[in-house]
C-alpha cells in the first residue's frame, strides 16, 4: 500500500494500543509549569530533567516498547538522533508540545475588547537555532524535499518551501519521543518524513533511496 491508502501516523500504535508518538513523559509541560512557579533552574532543572516518578510506576500506562527506549537512552550518551519515517516529505524538529498561552513568558494581559481565542502558542528551545540548522541540512541535501510548490504531500506546504518545521506548528501533541530525548538525555532529536509513500512499492526503493542518500549522509556529518 502506498500514500493514498495510509498518512504519516499509520503505525504509530502498538499492539496494546498505545500511541509511541504520544507515550513517553511529558516533560516539556512539567518545565513550563516549574517556570511559572520561579523554580527553574534552582530547584527544578531545565536538562537532564528526571523522569517522573508515577511515570515509572508498574501500573503506568507505558507500553513495553517505550520504556525500552528510555532505558536504551539513559544507557547510550547519544548527541544526535533521528527517527525516519514515511508518509510525508518534511523534517520536523523539537518542541513538540505546544505551550498553553499562560504558560508563555512572553504573554502580556490582553484587553477586555481582545477577542481572540486561547490557542496555544510555539515554543522555541534554547537550541532553536542548531535544530533548525540539523533539519535545514537534511532538507536541503534531499533531491525534493524542499520543492513544495505543488503543496505537501496530503495538504498545503507546512514548511514555508524549505522542507522542516517545529512540530508543534505542525501536529502539536505532549509525551513525543523527540521533546523527551532533548529534555531527559540532552540528545537533539528530528523526526524525518523520507517521503509521500508511507509503504512504498519495491519498485520504488531505488529512487527513495537515491532522494535521501546525500541527506542521511549530511546529517551524520553534523555530530
Amino acid at each position: 500500500q502506498g500514500s493514498e491508502l495510509g498518512n504519516w501516523a499509520l503505525g504509530h500504535w502498538t499492539e496494546e494500543g498505545y500511541d509511541l508518538f504520544e507515550n513517553f513523559p511529558d516533560l516539556a509541560s512539567a518545565l513550563w509549569a516549574a517556570e511559572e512557579r520561579k523554580l527553574v533552574p534552582h530547584k527544578f532543572p531545565n536538562y537532564h530533567i528526571p523522569i517522573p516518578e508515577h511515570y515509572l510506576a508498574e501500573d503506568a500506562t507505558v507500553a513495553v516498547e517505550t520504556r525500552a527506549i528510555m532505558a536504551w537512552m539513559d544507557k547510550n550518551p547519544f548527541v544526535l538522533g533521528a527517527n525516519l519515517q514515511g508518509g510525508e516529505k518534511l523534517v520536523s524538529y523539537p518542541f513538540d508540545t505546544a505551550r498553553p498561552v499562560s504558560e508563555t513568558p512572553s504573554a502580556a494581559p490582553r484587553p477586555p475588547d481582545d477577542y481572540e481565542d486561547d490557542s496555544p502558542e510555539l515554543q522555541e528551545t534554547p537550541d532553536h537555532a542548531i535544530f533548525r540548522w540539523l533539519a535545514i541540512s537534511y532538507a536541503s541535501a534531499h533531491l525534493t524535499m524542499t520543492e513544495t510548490f505543488r503543496g505537501g504531500c496530503h495538504t498545503q506546504d507546512m514548511t514555508n518551501a524549505m522542507g522542516i518545521v517545529q512540530g508543534a506548528k505542525w501536529h502539536p501533541r505532549a509525551g513525543s519521543m523527540n521533546d523527551f530525548s532533548y529534555l531527559h538525555t540532552n540528545c537533539l532529536e528530528l523526526s524525518i518524513y523520507l517521503g509521500c509513500d508511507k509503504f512504498p512499492h519495491e519498485s520504488e526503493l531505488q529512487q527513495e533511496w537515491e532522494n535521501n542518500k546525500e541527506s542521511l549522509l549530511t546529517f551524520m556529518e553534523q555530530v
